[in-house]
């Protein structure tokens, strides 16, 4: 597959640059269709070469128009085609009814829905519904989805699995569990995170030959980020090198029985190249924690008056790790706050935040769902219900970078610009992972890049560590597994 590209787009947005490609460009719309049939059917042959009896489920409109070109080809190639519509074809429109008459001329027959005609093929095609899905499917809609979903057979989403939300990643009732996935002319944003990456399968793409020009037209919702595209972000370093030139990183955090939070966000801070690393934490833990990781400072602090020492000498601020919300964590956390210093902000100062909000335009907060539903006085439910309007109004709320992280962790800063991580996997689901997160984006700050750079490359960087870690298995992985390869990705 090809790589994907980078720009990441609202369903209204695809359509108008359809309305482009056809109506300022000059290119029928039966010719976009028609490519996309041939761009699926080549896909089909591609991911599963074997197979010779296919299904192919139609809806309405021009999701259903793809399906009967991809159809018509497949039975032009001697497979054995089983066409399902849930629509009269005759009530269909335009460039589909059209799609629909040339199906018909090349033999193709069409039965309406019926969920044991399914038992027949090897691969299904799912041409049910396209990006102007805009509410719950229900009815015999959901019962033909339901079927797909229980045949046990791989599915090829035409553009977007059927009742997955284009815009935010939700599934509207019930939703198509693809195998695959191949979108057109510009991806949907809401195939990358919520619900998205758990029914789109394999990802693939075709700008059905739109012209760069035309796909210029419309600004993207979202920019895609990776490793790949963050990496120049460290250059080499000179020669002449010393460690004051990388920042100093200060940790605060650690309450009673939470010193391994604290830990996990140094180290991972240190291992990507700050100049310095110090934690501020409970007396008690120091002499352990030091042991364990010489080269990071330790500093027990029981008051303010200790913490606004080590915040003398930080560059950037970590607070939140193992923080726990007791007196000593709320003076912690607003020593922290008075020191003016950028800050990244998480765990457990994300939760005081949240019980006595202020605004500040030097900090990146972290939050997980749950976090992020309690700084806007909801629930994660609503927060996933459209991560993208939940990141705008944390944004406009409290001020600076957030980071809202889970399945397609987003970015977004002042200015309303959003960026989406496509990277990361489910052995990220564990304990410490955050921690490392936090420690991993003060450590890009330090060494001086801006917040909204730091957030964007941390999560990608951290995504892309736990990736690498995946190739030998998703589950057991722990956080600190990430340290070593942290280390190798920013060389």
């Amino acid at each position: 597959m090809s790589r994907l590209p980078n720009t990441l787009y609202r369903a209204a947005d695809v359509r108008e640059l359809d309305r482009i490609a056809i109506q300022e460009f000059g290119i029928p719309g039966i010719e976009l269709m028609n490519r996309a049939g041939t761009a699926l059917f080549d896909e089909l042959c591609s991911r599963w070469p074997a197979a010779g009896r296919v299904a192919v489920v139609c809806g309405a409109g021009n999701n259903a128009g793809d399906g009967y070109v991809v159809a018509r080809l497949a039975k032009e190639k001697g497979f054995e085609v089983t066409l399902l519509a849930l629509l009269d074809p005759a009530e269909l429109r335009g460039d589909a009814k059209t799609a629909w008459g040339a199906a018909q001329a090349a033999g193709v027959t069409v039965n309406e829905f019926e969920a044991e005609a399914l038992a027949d093929a090897e691969v299904i095609i799912d041409a049910i519904f396209g990006t102007g899905l805009d509410r719950p499917v229900a009815g015999r809609w959901a019962d033909a989805v339901a079927a797909i979903n229980a045949a046990g057979l791989p599915v090829l989403a035409v553009d977007i699995p059927s009742g997955l939300h284009a815009d935010s990643g939700r599934v509207m009732g019930v939703a198509v569990r693809a195998a695959a996935t191949l979108s057109f002319i510009g991806l949907k944003q809401g195939l990358f995170t919520a619900a998205g990456p758990d029914y789109c399968g394999l990802l693939g793409y075709d700008d059905l030959g739109v012209p760069a020009a035309a796909l210029a037209r419309r600004s993207p919702a979202a920019q895609r980020v990776d490793w790949l595209n963050q990496r120049a972000r460290l250059p080499p370093r000179p020669r002449s090198a010393h460690k004051g030139l990388f920042g100093h990183v200060l940790v605060v955090g650690g309450n009673h029985g939470m010193a391994g939070a604290t830990r996990m966000a140094a180290e991972a801070a240190a291992r990507v190249g700050s100049g310095l690393t110090t934690v501020a934490t409970r007396p008690e833990h120091v002499a352990a924690m030091a042991a364990f990781r010489p080269e990071v400072m330790w500093h027990g602090v029981s008051g303010a008056a200790e913490l606004r020492r080590a915040l003398q000498r930080a560059t950037v601020v970590a607070v939140g790790p193992g923080l726990g919300r007791d007196e000593w964590a709320r003076t912690m956390l607003e020593t922290v706050l008075a020191a003016g210093l950028p800050l990244v902000v998480d765990a457990d100062a994300l939760n005081l935040l949240a019980q006595d909000p202020c605004r500040n335009d030097q900090w990146i907060l972290t939050p997980h769902p749950g976090e992020a539903a309690r700084l806007l006085q909801t629930d994660s439910g609503a927060i996933n219900e459209d991560r993208f309007a939940a990141v705008a109004q944390l944004g406009q709320r409290y001020g600076g970078t957030v980071v809202l992280k889970g399945a397609g962790t987003l970015i977004g800063d002042e200015r309303g610009a959003l960026a989406l991580c496509s990277g990361g996997n489910p052995g990220m689901a564990s304990g410490g992972m955050g921690d490392v997160l936090t420690g991993v984006i003060a450590g890009l700050a330090a060494q001086g890049l801006a917040l909204t750079q730091a957030a964007t490359a941390g999560v990608a960087l951290h995504a892309a560590a736990a990736d690498k870690l995946a190739l030998s298995g998703e589950r057991g992985m722990l956080a600190g597994d990430l340290m070593s390869v942290l280390r190798g990705l920013v060389n």
